[in-house]
């Protein structure tokens, strides 16, 4: 998208999504419209008996120094003031570790068993570990109507319910949800109940066909926790999973326990703007409300790492952990799959599953090395200078792999050159993400942040969005049919065709939670981004020549030329041209502030969304039939061709606006988004 800065419409809706692993795209309140958050390494694995093991460099001493020479270095470069790195290995803890500050007016130091982070949408895992244990205690069946459930109806697509499976591998075909994902102030937390039943988003897909992330579905799921077990969802998470694991300094409880408040790290935009923001309230609290220490995230780590158990305790039967790390739904191709709860992250030949998270302030991510007995988890308390923060959670994480656990280099077959460039020139164009708002008024958001996948000369492809380290778009090669890897990582690309077309496609690290589907025409950045903003500086031109030609005509003395009904229409058509400018112009204004101010997305600012919309409801026909009867005026009168000309333009755009305004659902009167 070319209003925003590079990725920065992704980061945004990562950020509002609560979702696990970023981006660009749109990693964007808990992890909103834009952005997500997807795992942070992947590569297919080789042939079985090819499968590698941990390397014998993997020792607490090495991992600190590697540690010690990447951290301090990585905070400084992103402007990040603190973070915790916790790696866990055969059931004990290897290393936990905290660099920088958790206080900066203070300068008190992160420490890893006393400090508290957010992680996030990190937290949904604990939202899946309590599903699954009451799945094995027969009170919960993955594949029911979830109605049965719950005290409120989620209507059925195309007949089909949502099921548990569907929530759990992000399949449901729920829109995005953003509305009061993240709050500064806890008056404005409601109950979990009341929230969800505010407003039920639509569901856009058929349920287990499209991968779209969805706080609001596991949200849902919470709910379901609280009312089969009959407890709330922080008192079960607290007694179920926080005590058998002595996850002592760990809620979800908002507002949160006082003597744990105080142990929190503190939320920063930077580390050199040092001002402290305010705590996070999560309103879908079961997708993202998690405070938690490091060590104590070591706990949960190696209790799922040796399949439920944690000393003499236990979390969930053998059975039932595998059953949760092992059954996967498909995305695109042979790309990593969503498991139950977790998203596969298989890199270097090693198995994986893994989840992340993002708020404002805080970005984290948590990998579980499953053959390896190995566990990673990282959270950082700043967003970083131009939302780096997830640099270091992706660089290290990276970094880990590449450096304890090594794999054999990929052997792929490729295609010829001629099919490298014929398969490149199918899958150009422009793509919407399935994880956006598709029947409210953010949708024009997504249309202004499309995906674009560039052919190159080489038959290599590009997608700008999806960019490395250093901000530069990734360079896909094919190396089999409709599959493609980034020339510098192991990260694959793959499409689906159908009677020879690409339908959509989607890219590790995001395979997972989103896929990218090809765009209608009139949604193309060439033919959508002209019509809304040539429409506008029609409507402008329109309006400034209202008071210049009146100056021109006082300059040199010259009477207003028209009368009648001539005089009429041309003056209403101005009036009109302004009041269509106001409206829309403040309708994207006040969605571009909205995305760069989650405050504004919180419910006390839903009459400001009424008024605009409505105020744009009324406006934008009104001011397409009074151009169209300018239009009609003038081709009949004996006006100027120049005149005639115009006011067919200024016509078609007022028409232009109002059907944007429709097809991207900006009409309308409700403030649910």
């Amino acid at each position: 998208m070319q209003l925003f800065k590079r990725g920065q419409l992704f980061t945004a809706l990562l950020a509002l999504g609560l979702v696990a692993a970023t981006a660009a795209a749109q990693e964007p309140a808990t992890n909103v419209p834009p952005v997500m958050q997807a795992p942070t390494t992947s590569a297919a694995p080789p042939p079985a008996d090819a499968m590698p093991g941990p390397t014998d460099r993997l020792t607490a001493p090495d991992l600190e120094a590697w540690l010690d020479g990447f951290m301090p270095y990585a905070l400084e470069q992103t402007d990040v003031a603190g973070s915790v790195v916790v790696v866990v290995k055969d059931g004990k803890v290897l290393l936990e570790k905290g660099y920088g500050f958790s206080d900066l007016a203070k300068r008190t130091p992160v420490d890893p068993a006393r400090t508290l982070f957010r992680p996030g949408s990190t937290s949904k895992l604990f939202t899946w570990t309590a599903v699954m244990q009451l799945v094995e205690q027969g009170k919960l069946n993955l594949d029911a109507d979830v109605n049965q459930y719950i005290d409120f109806k989620i209507p059925p697509y195309q007949g089909k319910p949502v099921t548990l499976r569907n929530i759990m591998t992000h399949t449901t075909g729920m829109e995005e949800v953003i509305r009061g994902l993240i709050a500064n102030d806890e008056k404005e937390i409601l109950p979990l109940d009341a929230t969800l039943k505010h407003w039920i988003p639509e569901r856009v897909y058929a349920p287990g066909t499209t991968p779209a992330y969805s706080n609001y579905a596991t949200a849902l799921a919470g709910y379901i926790v609280q009312r089969v077990s009959g407890q709330p969802f922080d008192q079960y998470i607290a007694q179920h999973i926080f005590a058998p694991l002595g996850m002592q300094h760990s809620t979800f409880s908002q507002p949160i326990q006082k003597n744990l408040l105080a142990m929190t790290s503190k939320g920063y935009k930077t580390a050199s703007d040092g001002k402290e923001q305010p705590y996070e309230y999560i309103n879908l609290a079961p997708a993202g409300s998690l405070a938690s220490t490091g060590a104590d995230m070591a706990n949960f780590m190696i209790a799922h790492l040796q399949n439920g158990a944690f000393g003499d305790q236990r979390i969930l039967r053998e059975e039932t952990a595998r059953e949760m790390h092992g059954t996967a739904q498909a995305s695109v191709g042979p790309l990593n799959k969503m498991m139950l709860g977790f998203y596969e992250t298989t890199a270097n030949g090693h198995r994986a599953i893994a989840h992340g998270g993002d708020t404002q302030w805080f970005h984290s991510d948590l990998q579980l090395f499953l053959d390896d007995g190995i566990g990673i988890y990282v959270s950082t308390n700043s967003s970083g200078k131009d939302g780096s923060a997830r640099l270091i959670r992706d660089g290290l994480v990276t970094g880990f792999v590449n450096r304890y656990l090594p794999g054999p280099e990929r052997k792929d077959g490729g295609v010829d050159a001629a099919t490298a460039k014929q398969h490149a020139q199918l899958i150009a164009g422009s793509y919407n993400s399935s994880r956006r708002a598709d029947s409210n008024f953010m949708n024009l958001v997504y249309m202004l942040g499309q995906t674009k996948v560039t052919a190159n000369e080489d038959g290599t492809i590009s997608v700008p969005m999806l960019a490395g380290y250093s901000g530069a778009p990734k360079k896909w090669r094919e190396i089999s049919p409709f599959v493609w890897q980034d020339t510098n990582s192991g990260d694959r690309l793959a499409a689906d065709v159908i009677d020879g077309h690409v339908t959509r496609f989607s890219a590790e690290p995001f395979s997972a939670i989103m896929v990218f589907q090809r765009a209608a025409w009139w949604q193309t950045p060439g033919v959508f981004l002209p019509m809304l903003f040539g429409s506008l500086a029609v409507l402008l031109l329109t309006v400034l020549a209202w008071p210049v030609s009146a100056l021109v005509r006082r300059h040199y003395g010259v009477r207003y030329p028209l009368a009648g009904q001539d005089a009429r229409a041309h003056r209403w058509s101005r009036i009109a041209s302004l009041a269509v400018l106001v409206s829309m112009g403040g309708m994207i204004a006040m969605i571009f502030a909205m995305m760069s101010d989650l405050a504004m997305m919180s419910p006390k600012a839903d009459a400001m969304v009424i008024a605009v919309r409505s105020l744009t409801t009324i406006l934008l026909p009104l001011g397409a039939a009074i151009a169209l009867w300018n239009a009609w005026t003038v081709l009949g009168s004996k006006r100027s061709l120049w005149a005639k000309l115009w006011g067919i333009v200024l016509a078609v755009s007022c028409l232009a606006l109002l059907w944007i305004g429709v097809a991207c659902h900006v009409l309308g009167f409700s403030a649910n988004y």
